[in-house]
């Protein structure tokens, strides 16, 4: 087993390389599920701003309109003063400034006349205001049309109840991402990272010199040497995939043992796992030198990672970007994990595409192993 044993000696040498990327990926892994919620339930959440409010009509209605407001929005009564309304909004006291004239009922519920409203120019809460407000001037003009008077209308707008906002997704999809989709997102610059590296290393240090050549020379056969080399790139590959799994089975617990889909996502990452591998054992026999290698690794996993939906999601990419990164093997894994997180199960279909996804992994596995027999063999015979 000496082969096998230099190996592992290689790698401890290298094993700093392999923790600085657990801690990368553990630490953008949880970093990003965290923003991921806040964010996703924003999107559906009532936003609350500060609103000044100039009120120079004293009616029933202008006073409705200032608690409905209220009830939403943090209202703060404001004097008609122009250079005060600006100096207040410039210093980001309020967000949105609206102004009800004297004649509020006359000129805006019956002569439909839009209120002055001043708001910081490109906030997104500002529109949502906008709507607000339309919406509840529309309202009052459908009641009070109806033969409501002004009470009766303000009345009715506060007794109404509104139910909350209910998610739906189209293909009976779950619109909520479980929590470990980033965990697993983010997993091929784990594995391209760590095993670029570690397999560069160890490639370069048999290249050495003529320790290729005493190999071939030693009593111990080339057959057995590539059979503990195997072994050896196995238990390196075995022992981060594992440590991959038990990150999430720490982190989310029974939220991931308990899915009906967890076998799924066992067997996409030990596919990308045994992807990465092949691509770092080709990529590190043409690797001369370290500071090339700190290059192509940093190359191959960062651009794949872009280019197929790790750091930035699938469905804001740019079709032509997409097109082209099917010609990589992480954009398949990746469509996996997307139909996986967005799925508390699979019917037929999804599983049929699961399946040509995993297929298609394994042909790009398969497609380098073979190249790397086919270099081996070219130099051999070099």
């Amino acid at each position: 087993m000496i082969v096998f044993k230099c190996y592992m000696k290689i790698l401890r040498q290298n094993v700093t390389l392999v923790i600085i990327y657990l801690g990368i990926f553990f630490s953008v892994a949880l970093v990003m599920q965290m923003a991921a919620g806040k964010s996703e339930d924003s999107l559906y959440a009532n936003t609350s701003i500060d609103i000044g409010v100039v009120k120079e009509d004293q009616g029933v209605l202008a006073q409705g309109f200032v608690d409905y407001l209220n009830t939403i929005h943090n209202v703060i009564p404001m004097k008609n003063n122009p250079e005060v309304l600006q100096e207040n909004l410039f210093y980001r006291n309020v967000e949105y400034i609206v102004q009800i004239p004297a004649d509020f009922y006359e000129a805006c519920i019956q002569g439909n006349q839009p209120l002055k409203v001043t708001k910081v120019p490109g906030s997104y809460s500002s529109y949502y205001v906008d709507q607000q407000i339309s919406s509840y001037i529309s309202t009052i003009q459908t009641y009070v049309a109806a033969g409501f008077s002004q009470e009766e209308a303000v009345q009715a707008v506060k007794t109404e109840v509104h139910k909350p906002v209910t998610k739906i997704s189209s293909d009976s999809a779950s619109s909520d991402l479980v929590p470990y989709t980033y965990y697993f997102r983010y997993i091929p610059y784990l594995f391209l990272g760590a095993l670029c590296y570690t397999m560069g290393y160890i490639l370069m240090a048999f290249k050495k010199g003529d320790i290729q050549k005493r190999m071939e020379a030693s009593a111990i056969s080339v057959r057995h040497q590539s059979l503990e080399g195997l072994l050896a790139m196995g238990v390196i590959g075995a022992f981060l995939w594992l440590l991959g799994i038990l990150g999430v089975v720490l982190m989310y617990g029974n939220t991931f043992w308990d899915s009906e889909l967890r076998g799924y996502y066992i067997a996409n990452t030990l596919l990308m796992l045994v992807v990465s591998l092949s691509l770092s054992y080709l990529i590190g026999m043409f690797i001369p030198n370290s500071n090339i290698l700190s290059g192509v690794a940093n190359i191959v996993s960062l651009s794949m990672c872009f280019l197929c939906g790790v750091f930035v999601p699938m469905d804001v990419m740019d079709k032509s970007v997409l097109k082209v990164a099917q010609f990589l093997p992480v954009y398949w894994y990746e469509q996996v994990n997307e139909i996986l997180s967005r799925h508390h199960s699979l019917t037929p279909e999804l599983l049929g595409k699961v399946r040509i996804d995993m297929g298609i992994e394994v042909l790009f596995a398969a497609t380098f192993v073979c190249l790397i027999l086919v270099v081996s063999r070219y130099r051999k015979e070099g």
